[in-house]
Formats: C-alpha cells, sequence, structure tokens
C-alpha cells in the first residue's frame, strides 16, 4: 500500500519539512488511483448504466465484453466487473504483469513493455478473438491506460514482430516523443489507430481512459485503439525522415507505411458508435498535489503539464526558474509532462533520473531548495525506481564518495548515482500511470 513513508529518501528523511513534501507526491499519485477514477464516471441504475452521462440499457445487450488494456488494467476493470458482475461479464485483461488474484471470466495475457514482444501479440491475437463477431447489440467497455502500445500488437501483413522490436528500440535511443513513436505504432497495427473499434463495429464501444499522454490526445494514448486518427503515412515517414532513420528501419517497416491502409479518420460513421472519456490525467495528479502543497503551508504554482524534449534541457530550464522565482517561501513548483533521453551510454535510468541527475550541480549553490521527480507509474524506465531528489547538499555528498554527475550523465547512469546516495525513490508500481511529474521546493 502506498503511504508517505513510500517516498522517504535519504534526504527527505532528514529534511525539516520532509514529511510535509512526502505527502504532497503521495496527493498526486492518490487522486489519480485507477479504481477511483473509472467510478467517478459512471453510475447503474437498474438495467441502465450510466457513463459519462451516456445511457446503455444493459436488458438489451446481447453481450456485454469488458477489455483491460494497460499497466492499470487491472484496477480500472475491477469496478465495472463488480458492478456488471449479476450479468456474469467475461472479457480480457492485458497488464504488464500477472495479477496475483485471477478475476473471474476474464483471460489475463501479459504483454511486453517498453517493447513489444511474442506475448504482446498473443495479447493482439486474443483482443481480435475477443471482438471480431461482435454485433449491434452488444458493448464493449474497454479500460485503457499507459503502456497499452507496447503491451498489445498485432502487425500488419507484411511487418513482422522483429520490424516493430527494431523500429521501437531504435525510437526510444534517439530520443523521440512517445506521440511520434505512437504515430508510427499507429500506421503498422491493425488495432491501433481506430483499429480496435472498427474490428468490433458494429457493437457499442466505450473507453474509458487513464491518459499518460502529454495534453490528452486520444489517438496518442495506448495509440488510440477506439480513437479517430488525424495522423497520416506520410506524417508516419515524416518521423522516420526526422530522426535519421529511414535508411536503417527494415524495408519491410518502409512498404508497410507506404502501402497500409489508412487509420480511421475523424467524422467516419464508426465513431458514431464509440464513446471514449478520458476518467484521469496528469493535470489532476498535478492539481491534487498543489492543493495538499496549499493546504501545507506552502506558496504554490503550477507550471504546466506539457513538459517535453531532452530531460537534460527540461532540467536546465526548471533549474533557471528555481534559481530566479522571487515569491515568498516556502514554496512549492509542480511541472508535468514525458521528457526524453537520447541513449549516449550504457547505465542505467529512466528520464526521471536523468532529470534529477542534470540538476545536481545547478542546484549547489541554491539555498534551501530541493527538486524531485517521479514517474507516477512507480517505474522510471527500465528501473525499480520512480526518480530521485535533490537539494543543495547533493553535490557535496556525491564528490565525498568519488561521484562527478558528470561522469554519470554520460553513460546514462542516474540510478547508480542516486542510489549510492539514497536518494532513489522506490515506492514499486503503483497501479497507475498519468505520465511524470517535476516538484521544486524552497524553503
Amino acid at each position: 500500500m502506498l503511504t508517505t513513508r513510500s517516498f522517504l529518501t535519504h534526504t527527505l528523511s532528514h529534511h525539516p519539512q520532509g514529511q510535509a513534501v512526502t505527502r504532497i507526491l503521495a496527493a498526486a499519485i492518490h487522486a489519480v488511483e485507477p479504481q477511483a477514477a473509472v467510478r467517478r464516471f459512471f453510475q447503474r441504475q437498474g438495467h441502465t448504466l450510466l457513463i459519462n452521462g451516456q445511457e446503455y440499457y444493459l436488458d438489451k445487450m446481447e453481450r456485454i465484453l469488458l477489455l483491460g488494456l494497460g499497466k492499470a488494467s487491472l484496477a480500472m476493470t475491477l469496478p465495472l466487473a463488480d458492478l456488471l458482475a449479476d450479468l456474469s461479464p467475461r472479457g480480457l485483461l492485458i497488464p504488464k504483469q500477472a495479477p496475483v488474484h485471477a478475476l473471474s471470466g476474464f483471460d489475463i495475457q501479459p504483454g511486453g513493455h517498453p517493447v513489444p514482444d511474442e506475448n504482446s501479440v498473443l495479447a493482439g491475437e486474443k483482443a481480435i478473438q475477443l471482438v471480431q463477431d461482435l454485433n449491434e447489440n452488444d458493448l464493449l467497455i474497454c479500460l485503457i491506460s499507459g503502456g497499452g502500445s507496447a503491451l498489445m500488437s498485432a502487425p500488419r501483413s507484411g511487418t513482422t514482430l522483429s520490424d516493430l522490436r527494431e523500429l521501437t528500440s531504435a525510437l526510444l535511443a534517439c530520443g523521440a516523443r512517445i506521440d511520434e513513436i505512437n504515430t508510427l505504432r499507429r500506421h503498422l497495427d491493425q488495432l491501433k489507430g481506430g483499429g480496435l473499434a472498427r474490428l468490433a463495429f458494429p457493437a457499442k464501444v466505450v473507453s474509458l481512459i487513464l491518459s499518460d499522454v502529454v495534453n490528452n490526445p486520444l489517438e496518442a494514448i495506448a495509440s488510440g485503439p477506439t480513437a479517430p486518427d488525424p495522423s497520416t503515412r506520410a506524417d508516419a515517414l515524416a518521423v522516420l525522415e526526422k530522426y535519421g532513420l529511414r535508411q536503417t528501419v527494415s524495408s519491410a517497416i518502409l512498404v508497410g507505411l507506404e502501402n497500409a491502409p489508412e487509420t480511421l479518420k475523424p467524422g467516419d460513421r464508426l465513431i458514431e458508435r464509440v464513446q471514449n472519456v478520458i476518467v484521469g490525467s496528469n493535470l489532476l495528479a498535478a492539481e491534487s498535489a498543489a492543493t495538499q502543497s496549499k493546504s501545507e503551508g506552502f506558496y504554490t504554482q503550477l507550471l504546466g503539464n506539457d513538459w517535453q524534449g531532452e530531460a537534460r534541457d527540461v532540467s536546465r530550464k526548471l533549474s533557471y526558474i528555481l534559481k530566479n522565482i522571487t515569491s515568498q517561501r516556502p514554496f512549492c513548483l509542480v511541472a508535468g509532462g514525458e521528457t526524453t533521453v537520447t541513449l549516449r551510454g550504457g547505465g542505467r535510468g529512466g528520464r526521471n533520473q536523468e532529470l534529477a541527475l542534470a540538476a545536481v550541480r545547478q542546484l549547489a549553490d541554491m539555498k534551501d531548495t530541493l527538486l524531485i521527480t517521479l514517474a507516477t507509474d512507480g517505474e522510471d524506465g527500465p528501473t525499480d525506481a520512480a526518480g530521485a531528489v535533490v537539494n543543495t547538499e547533493t553535490l557535496k555528498r556525491g564528490l565525498s564518495a568519488g561521484l562527478f554527475p558528470e561522469t554519470f550523465l554520460d553513460n546514462n547512469d542516474a540510478y547508480t548515482y542516486f542510489s549510492v546516495l539514497n536518494d532513489l525513490i522506490k515506492i514499486g508500481p503503483s497501479g497507475t500511470n498519468v505520465n511524470d511529474l517535476i516538484f521544486c521546493f524552497g524553503f
């Protein structure tokens, strides 16, 4: 269970305001707890299910199927499975890890993440089997959260899993944004870019979506399996050009992008039978943290939820803001978004840890300041840390241990640096995922 103690690191354990800071961090995660987020948007009155104000008459439905996709799939599905228990709903869950306890009536097929694997393809095949013979009297309810793009994969004819794995790895390594990566995924996968909704037609489709994408574009969250896609194959090819990958990706990728049918587009009549609802987002988490911050007596300011770009560049910009803020103290600045990392070395870490490491020397000459990075899913990149804590003493403590931040940055090895200092935030998998948060404190 996530508590304020889950956030304590060396620095926060020894800071006079450490407990207040951990309460602010915990408030952000609790606000986007998947079960609570889903419950806010539906209710049942007899045979009528109301989802965000839209009515579905359960006694007129032949079949009711649930499809949970993403890191929060189980937690998001449980409330609806309980509400509809008398109707014996069945379905499919596609999580990152198999849950400890099975859910009656549901097939569970974990997929691979952040790069799709054979299990992802198996999950895609099962999703297709679940929806391909639905009729107009059936209801498909999808519970979608972050990670879904990799966890479920159904490569288009002519494109292999190996092709997609190679492409995904190359895009992640070169620092491509998640929306750019998903533009390619939508045009190479038959379930993405509205593909799932197309296969389920003429059934009614409802998707309750926990957003892990900056500004919540429906087509980008899990690559939009039930959403229309405004991008084109030309846009996908432009991403390859931007990162110099057109000459290095497999020929099957290029052929697929040039010849595959276009994705589902806005205005298609099929969309009339689909309801997409955002139930949680980075903004909600940031606002809840801000509310807690104010209650703790901090002057509080939201810096926006669209921070993107290279983690080191964002770190410099936030450090500059922190250095030049003239507000009263104590203060708390909250920023949200999703940065990227261009891999140059072979170390361990994720974008949140790298952003924190890039701030170590910047904060060394700032009195009574603190910077904290937090991946809301509890897992930053391929590590068991959610982020890290930096204050004015971090550089000094590191140098005393023989650690030079630049050396670790060059090797993309922020995890090792903060592990030695015991300043990694390790809250474990949170069960939710709404991108990343950065907190800047002054005391």
